[in-house]
């Protein structure tokens, strides 16, 4: 009988808390969506992560309380299954699923685009794609270990990352404090209208995708009905708190004026930018070679939770067996791992006439939207299964409620008005990835089927 067991009670809090901060990547996101938050929403892009992080809070409650009732590899496809029903809870898995492996390529290919860029500034000119390639090897190898190493790697380089970036943020606000002033400006308005705001915590809370991560560790932590949930919780706020100073450092070290809000909404490297103007170009290339590092935990991140995914799904009987071996003597669903791996190689080289910034900002759209239906379902399996079962009522249903709301609208905004080509075809990409997800559960679901009437008939003779 083949071995399909994780590793028990092996991973501690520091390591369990890695896999989400992880798949958030923080630098990374810091090193791209502030700018994209600027260009919508002026100087009030503090006042948005608040509002972002307490949103996500919300939609984090559903997560929380899930992993104090059950502790599995399955993530949102057990939690699904168990409060809406075998068929959605496998829609919902599919889907996050199909999320960690578009982050893992998506990753892959943001790591190339930030060496190039450190490349460049040396005045050597290398391709994105090789790079990528490399770092999908390098993770496909750390992956297939022992997870303790890989959730030991993220956190290294999740936390060099972290510490270059807080390094650059006291340099910005000792210099502008003790020169221009520090300004309360991007925790105001500003004059913006509620749909600039909206549309701006489009951005904030696709920093905080992958929150969840921790969730697929719930058969390898050390007492996980407890650490996990606490591990969710400190990795949602923690990196709120990042984002908050961070991004508020951002407008004040471009300038509360229009030519700095100008510069920050077209700046392509806003940190990279700010560490030249701030400290010095060497700097700047430490800051993005650290916002690699970042990427690189991201793809590591999203490989090792998407693998315990459909390794969960497999092992449950809704897709082929195969997927849910375990190696021998790392336990690390390795089958499912080699798929997610594959198919990131595949989608670099298959999408190598564009940039590597390009085929991050695609491949993680396709993954967002995924994602947000993934989350929707979770959050709706909690409200019934929760009130069912007579644990939420009355205001418990507050913040469950609000996650609803907030995760259709955000859905809603990435889908309408229509974006230009191709983003217009990605929402199509996820529907055809649910439409494969029932095709493969109505076959299985067939085969048990026939197999039940198969026993039976030899039962009758």
């Amino acid at each position: 009988m083949e071995n399909n067991k994780l590793q028990k009670d092996h991973l501690t809090y520091l390591e369990t808390i890695a896999l989400s901060v992880a798949i958030m990547a923080p630098t990374a996101a810091m090193a791209l969506n502030v700018s994209l938050m600027a260009s919508v929403s002026s100087y009030s892009i503090s006042l948005v992560f608040i509002i972002a992080t307490v949103v996500i809070g919300c939609v984090s409650v559903a997560f929380i309380k899930f992993n104090q009732h059950f502790s599995t590899a399955g993530s949102v496809y057990t939690f699904t299954e168990k409060s809406l029903g075998k068929k959605v809870g496998f829609i919902s898995g599919w889907l996050l699923f199909l999320t960690y492996m578009m982050f893992t390529a998506a990753s892959a290919a943001e790591v190339g685009a930030f060496m190039e860029s450190v490349f460049s500034i040396a005045g050597i000119k290398v391709s994105w794609i090789p790079i990528a390639l490399l770092s999908i090897v390098g993770i496909w190898v750390i992956s297939y270990m022992d997870v303790k190493l890989s959730t030991r790697i993220m956190l290294i380089f999740e936390g060099i990352s972290i510490l270059l970036i807080l390094v650059l943020a006291i340099v910005v606000l000792f210099k502008v404090g003790t020169t221009t002033g520090l300004s309360l400006a991007p925790f105001k308005i500003n004059g913006n209208g509620g749909s600039s705001i909206a549309l701006a915590v489009v951005f904030g809370f696709m920093s905080f995708a992958g929150f969840e991560g921790a969730s697929s560790l719930g058969e390898e932590t050390k007492n996980p009905k407890k650490l996990i949930p606490l591990a969710i919780l400190s990795a949602v706020f923690a990196t709120g708190l990042f984002y908050l100073l961070i991004s508020y450092i951002q407008v004040i070290g471009f300038g509360i004026n229009p030519e700095g809000i100008k510069g920050l909404a077209s700046s392509a490297s806003p940190l990279g930018d700010l560490s030249s103007k701030f400290i010095s170009d060497a700097f700047a290339i430490m800051i993005m070679l650290g916002a690699a590092l970042s990427a690189f935990s991201c793809a590591l991140g999203s490989a090792s939770a998407g693998s315990r995914m459909l390794f969960s799904m497999s092992r449950d009987g809704n897709i082929s067996a195969i997927l849910s071996k375990v190696h021998p003597k790392y336990k690390s669903p390795y089958v499912s791992l080699n798929i997610i791996m594959a198919v990131s190689i595949v989608l670099v080289i298959v999408m190598f006439k564009n940039t590597g910034a390009q085929v991050f900002g695609y491949l993680g759209t396709i993954a967002v939207l995924a994602l947000l239906l993934a989350y929707l379902l979770t959050t709706i399996g909690a409200l019934v299964y929760f009130t069912k079962i007579k644990v939420w009522k009355g205001f418990n249903l507050v913040a469950p409620g609000i996650a609803v709301v907030v995760l259709s609208y955000t859905f809603y905004s990435n889908i309408y008005p229509v974006p230009a080509y191709p983003v217009n075809l990605f929402p199509y990409i996820v529907l055809a990835w649910i439409a494969a997800g029932i095709f493969i559960l109505a076959k299985n679901t067939s085969k048990d089927k026939n197999s039940v009437k198969v026993s039976a008939m030899r039962l009758e003779e």
